[in-house]
């Protein structure tokens, strides 16, 4: 008998790690009393609250609740892996890092009275880092501008005419961040660190 070569392929390590721990934090959050995403949402509370600095990160780990993570994480999964094959794990990390802080700092700055939670920003941040994924030399591919005018655009647009709880700036802090990173780790110089 001819031995199987299927085995499963851990790909995207970054990736799965963050959906691992945001699962984990969703779970907790559902025993009674707990209230994990208040715990760590991001919203503006004093200087003087260490919470307060951590909060500007933990924010895209936690959820409303599942239909929230499951938006998220379904969407991260399905874009992630090529995002961090092409930029590699430690890349994509710091980007994530870099976009919970600004979208943190975003948030507790200019909506005081808001709280955030979920990986929306890093969603689109995702977006419109995959579509760099076809740049060359020289070369921007017309799609690039239609995805972050599309996402970006829309998100600006419900922003200013729907009622919603969902935090459209936190996907446009993320877009636009997906934006600069594309740019940036697509230029000659950083092309050549890969």
């Amino acid at each position: 008998m001819k031995k199987s070569n299927f085995s499963i392929d851990i790909n995207a390590p970054f990736i799965l790690g963050m959906g691992v721990i945001s699962l984990f934090a969703l779970l907790i959050d559902m025993i009674p009393g707990l209230e994990i995403g208040r715990i760590f949402a991001a919203y503006r509370t004093s200087l003087a609250d260490p919470m307060q600095y951590l909060r500007l990160f933990s924010h895209v780990l936690v959820h409303a609740d599942v239909s929230h993570y499951v938006a998220n994480f379904m969407m991260i999964l399905a874009i992630g892996p090529m995002v961090e094959e092409k930029y590699g794990n430690r890349r994509l990390c710091l980007m994530t890092i870099v976009t919970a802080l600004i979208t943190g700092l975003v948030i507790v700055i200019f909506f005081p009275g808001k709280a955030v939670v979920g990986a929306s920003g890093i969603v689109f941040m995702m977006i419109l880092l995959a579509s760099f994924t076809n740049i060359r030399q020289g070369k921007l591919p017309i799609t690039v501008p239609l995805v972050a005018v599309l996402y970006i655009g829309n998100e600006v647009l419900l922003g200013l005419f729907t009622v919603s709880n969902i935090s459209r700036i936190s996907h446009i802090v993320g877009g636009l961040c997906g934006a600069c990173f594309g740019f940036i780790f697509n230029s000659k110089k950083y092309r050549k660190i890969g």
